[in-house]
Formats: structure tokens, C-alpha cells, sequence
């Protein structure tokens, strides 16, 4: 029955988009992608009517339902009806409101993703942001056969690549040019190319990254993290020009590369840098993706909870940890969960991600679930004292504990692999747990009763 429900709503979707002939700019990559199409949509948003992703609607069922503009029926056959209704509706009367633009997360975790989501909308502007060891082992349930997954990095880049490489003939492909991967995929292309990075290489370089805060009037000062928005400020530069771009309420180069291909995007389409700048100050980044959330005790959040599908990827928020300079005697605290989708290069990830733990002078650790043993050891025998160390087998428990230990003025970084269900760590600590519908990942549906 998904089967069919599938390409009746493929068949829809491009049907609809040959009517209203939107401008598709699609975006793919290991990591980062929720967080650029944000970027583009806030950026492309300062002048043009723009759509984008309706949560994380990226395959085969969600994105024929962010062209229709309409949330998944789920197991009710009515809810479905009205999706297919609204698509009638859609082809059989004009509306006058469809968006010039449609800004589509395109996500691959087996072979052939790429291809019939590009079959269903052909993009003009293709992004690809960066290509690393995710999704070896597919969570596609039409993945039946081993032969369906990929193998190797070489694999995840074979697919991920058609994103450009299947452009129009007056296509333009963005590339992040610090990514030898995705870089190395400029030689396959006869179309224009905007590359983007911190390399002086680059065609849209980011410089200057600062973590900072913005006064807020009318607060009385409690600690560090009170009465300012936090967040990136970093310097663009482009054809001899440079602007500043400030990010709010986010930080770390996880978020500057998210904000890069959005100028790129947006300079592709002829806007100019001040006016990108401007949108991007709308820009907030997707749930669970180096969100900065104000903790109890005045203590800051670094919320990453979405998901954990790659060493770099908690080595990348490390690295923030790293770079925020806190109060005298305040602790940086690193709370990290199982990646679970890493197959053999499990083990050597997570010591990985334990090693740099010592290195970055995080001060303590607590990590959830089995795999995770593997980073706490090697923090341990990297220097970290044993006593700032702790392993819990679930996210509540651990929550609870980081709740007692935490002290004012000191800041948590918290990340995890979906299946390990991070966020019910940064529910037990952040200040307006109110708000968690509003701010954390995975509050609603069946995810409330897990």
C-alpha cells in the first residue's frame, strides 16, 4: 500500500511542478543538509516566495508532500484522501500563491535515493555539502539486500554527486570546497561552479568566525549566558567584496558552511551580498542541530540531539566547546550518545571521538549506551580524570544525574544518535522545559510515549 501511496504522490508532484514550473534547488550531503536548505530558505526568502522541506520530508514520501504542502497522513487513510484531494485541487485550479522556489533536502541512504527523487524534481541549483561514512548500513526498509547498501565512502559519493552532476544545461552546482570529496566532483562538470569554504581557494570564503552575544535591554544580569543572543559572526568575502553575517541563537563552522551555501545559492541567483546577510539574520537552525538553548542554573545548551551519523560530526561540535571561552572555574561538559550507523568503523569512531575529548580540554564527560564505553575509555587514558567521567545505558538517567551535577555558568553540549534519544537530556536541564515542543527534536507522535 506505501508502495503505491508513493508514486501516486510522485505522479502528483511532478505534475505539479510542470504546471507551476517553481525553480528547484536541491540539496544533499552527509551532513548538514537540514541546516543549508534552513540557510537557503531564510536567505532566498528576502526576495523571493519560497518553500522548503516541511520537517524532514527528504525521500520518497516527503518530498511529493512538500510540493503538495501537506503533512503525512500516517496510518489514516482519510488524512491520505485529503493529501490527494489537495493535489487535485492543486492541478485542476491555480493558485496563485505556489512559490517561485522550492528548496528540497534530497536524502540518500541507498543506492538509487538520489535518482528518483531527482526523476520527481529536476533541480536547477544543486548543493552538496559535504560526503563522509554515513548510512553504510541503509535504515531503508526497501534496503532488503546488502547489495542496496554502501559499501564504502566511495559509494555514499557516487550517489550523493548526482545532485550536480544531473543538473539542467544552465545548471549551477554549489560545492563545499573543504571537502576533498565533494571537491573533487568539479572535474565530472560542464556547468557553472560557486565553491564555498574558509580556504582562500574558495569562491565564497568565510573568515573572522567569533562566538558572540548581542545586549538585550531591560535585563538584569545574572551570569554570562543571561541578557544576550548568542551566536556566529563571521566575515564573507566574494569577488573582492566582504560582509559581516551574524547567525543567531547558533554557533560553530557546522553552522558558517550551512550559511555559506545559502550565499552561494543566493549569488547564483544574482542577490547581492548585503541583502543575503539580512535574510540570514531569519535564519535559525533545524531542532537538534547546534542549537543554543538557555539551561537551568544560567548554564548554556549546545543542543545537537537530531542525530549522531558520523565521528566528524561530534568532533565538529567538540571543537565549538573548544573554541567558547567560559568564566573562571566553569566546566565544559560533553554528554554524547551512541552512533549507531557507522557498522565496522563503530569501535575506532567512538575512541576516536573519545581521544578528542581530552585534547579539546572538555572537563567532564557522561556518556549513554554500550558503544559509548568505547569514548569514555579512551578519554580516560587521554588524560581526562576518571572521576569527571560517567556511563549511563539511557538518556533519562543521564539526564537526571547532569541535572544534579550541574553548576551556574557552565555550558553542555549534547549529541547522540537518534535511536539513543538524546533530547530527554536537554528536557531534564533546559530552563523552559515548557518550550520543548517549540525547541527540541522528537516531541510529538510516537516518538512522547518511547
Amino acid at each position: 500500500m506505501k508502495r503505491l501511496l508513493e508514486k501516486i504522490l510522485a505522479i502528483f508532484a511532478k505534475l505539479i511542478i510542470r504546471k507551476y514550473k517553481p525553480e528547484i534547488i536541491a540539496i544533499t550531503g552527509s551532513l548538514g543538509k537540514t541546516s543549508a536548505a534552513n540557510a537557503v530558505f531564510a536567505a532566498l526568502s528576502f526576495e523571493y516566495n519560497v518553500r522548503q522541506n516541511i520537517k524532514n520530508y527528504n525521500n520518497e514520501l516527503g518530498l511529493p508532500l512538500t510540493v503538495i504542502n501537506a503533512k503525512s497522513g500516517g496510518k489514516n487513510p482519510l488524512a491520505w484522501l485529503k493529501v490527494i484531494y489537495k493535489a487535485k485541487k492543486l492541478l485542476f485550479f491555480r493558485d496563485k500563491t505556489f512559490p517561485e522556489i522550492l528548496v528540497l533536502e534530497m536524502g540518500a541512504d541507498m543506492k538509487g535515493d538520489i535518482d528518483y527523487l531527482i526523476n520527481i524534481a529536476q533541480p536547477r541549483i544543486g548543493v552538496l555539502t559535504t560526503v563522509s561514512e554515513t548510512h553504510l548500513k541503509s535504515t531503508n526498509p526497501k534496503a532488503k539486500n546488502e547489495s542496496d547498501w554502501f559499501k564504502d565512502i566511495k559509494g555514499v559519493l557516487k550517489e550523493k554527486q548526482k545532485i550536480v552532476t544531473r543538473l539542467s544545461d544552465n545548471g549551477v552546482a554549489i560545492l563545499n570546497y573543504d571537502d576533498e570529496n565533494v571537491i573533487s566532483v568539479r572535474e565530472k562538470l560542464n556547468i557553472k561552479v560557486v565553491t564555498y569554504g574558509f580556504s582562500e581557494q574558495a569562491n565564497v570564503r568565510a573568515s573572522d568566525m567569533l562566538f558572540t552575544g548581542l545586549e538585550q535591554d531591560f535585563c538584569e544580569v545574572q551570569s554570562q549566558w543571561d541578557c544576550k543572543i548568542w551566536g556566529t559572526n563571521f566575515k564573507v568575502t566574494y569577488d573582492g567584496s566582504s560582509v559581516p553575517v551574524f547567525l543567531p541563537h547558533s554557533f560553530g563552522k557546522a553552522q558558517v558552511y550551512a550559511a555559506l551555501a545559502a550565499i552561494s545559492v543566493g549569488i547564483s541567483k544574482g542577490m547581492n551580498l548585503v541583502d543575503i546577510a539580512d535574510g540570514l539574520r531569519q535564519y535559525r537552525p533545524a531542532k537538534g542541530r547546534m542549537n543554543l538553548i538557555a539551561g537551568i542554573k544560567h548554564s548554556l545548551i549546545i543542543d545537537d540531539t537530531y542525530n549522531s551519523p558520523a565521528a566528524r560530526a561530534v568532533v565538529a561540535g567538540l571543537e565549538v566547546m573548544k573554541e567558547i571561552n567560559l568564566e573562571q572555574g566553569k566546566r565544559k561538559i560533553a554528554v554524547l550518545g551512541d552512533m549507531l550507523e557507522l557498522g565496522e568503523k563503530s569501535q575506532d569512531a567512538h575512541r576516536e571521538v573519545g581521544l578528542k575529548i581530552a585534547e579539546f580540554d572538555i572537563d567532564y564527560l557522561i556518556t549513554v549506551g554500550k558503544n559509548s564505553l568505547l569514548t569514555a575509555d579512551a578519554a580516560i587514558e587521554a588524560g581526562l580524570c576518571k572521576e569527571n567521567v560517567h556511563s549511563f545505558d539511557d538518556a533519562s538517567k543521564a539526564g537526571r544525574f547532569l541535572q544534579d551535577i550541574l553548576q551556574p555558568g557552565e555550558l553542555i553540549f549534547v549529541k547522540g544518535s537518534q535511536g539513543m534519544r538524546m533530547e530527554k537530556i536537554v528536557l531534564e536541564i533546559m530552563a523552559e522545559p515548557k518550550k520543548a515542543k517549540e525547541l527540541l527534536v522528537r516531541q510529538t507522535g510516537e516518538w512522547e510515549n518511547n
